[in-house]
């Protein structure tokens, strides 16, 4: 695996030292999300340091970070590993999201005015451009749009929490979708989906609107789930 570009090692200053740490939280978390550093995979601080190109202790702080996103699980006296992928954590986090995400979807859809069809016309637009097709190469620019897009489904209404809440449940989720977006085979377009539900919203149909938006939602939990049920079964099938 390559080397991460080197981070400057000057430390004298607390601005400098978190400016280290949150650069290599970000690298560490996007490697997490994308699966160069794999489910269950042991983080040795004293080799991953120079792969960052930061100090032990400034990985430290960074892979705590993570520890607090639930990406990474400590154990004890014998160091951090990356969280492992599992179906039940997904399913908890699906069905949270759906009860908090429909419920604001139909709010929006009742109070948005013409300011929030225009700024979901724009986030749909620009989200269209990149998922048709959607290929692997493009999921870290996709994911981006896709929250811009879900975030100005749930604008009409305005309601700070909410957002906060969804914005930990999206986060979350991530590592899910780009595993999703790799499997091979799967036939599932995610820009129909889409479609769907930026139609039946911006037509004021708020039941349509929230089924596509679930159906959405589960798409990738029923993926990942198959996917990981087949690995297992595959498993035992080679032991």
């Amino acid at each position: 695996m390559a080397k991460r570009p080197a981070l400057p090692l000057v430390d004298d200053g607390a601005p400098v030292t978190r400016t280290l740490i949150e650069r290599a939280y970000a690298q560490l978390r996007d490697d997490i999300v994308d699966g160069r550093l794999p489910p269950d995979e042991k983080l040795r601080v004293e080799h991953l340091k120079d792969r960052y190109g930061v100090s032990a202790g400034t990985l430290r702080e960074a892979i705590t970070r993570l520890v607090s996103d639930a990406l990474v699980i400590t154990e004890g006296q014998r160091g951090f590993r990356v969280a492992p992928i599992a179906a039940a954590d997904l399913v908890d986090l699906t069905r949270l999201r759906v009860l908090i995400e429909i419920d604001a979807l139909r709010q929006s859809i009742r109070a948005g005015g013409d300011a929030w069809r225009a700024q979901l016309q724009g986030a749909y637009d620009e989200l269209s451009e990149l998922e048709q097709p959607l290929r692997p190469d493009q999921a870290k620019n996709w994911e981006g749009l896709n929250i811009v897009f879900h975030e100005a489904l749930l604008a009409g209404h305005e309601s700070p929490w909410t957002l906060r809440l969804l914005r930990t449940l999206s986060r979350q989720s991530e590592r899910y979708r780009r595993y999703a977006i790799k499997l091979p085979g799967s036939r599932r377009d995610v820009h129909a989906e889409h479609r769907e539900i930026f139609e039946s919203a911006m037509a004021g149909n708020e039941l349509r609107a929230a089924l596509a938006l679930e159906a959405h939602i589960r798409g990738t939990a029923d993926l990942v789930a198959q996917a990981l049920s087949a690995a297992a079964v595959d498993g035992l099938a080679a032991a």
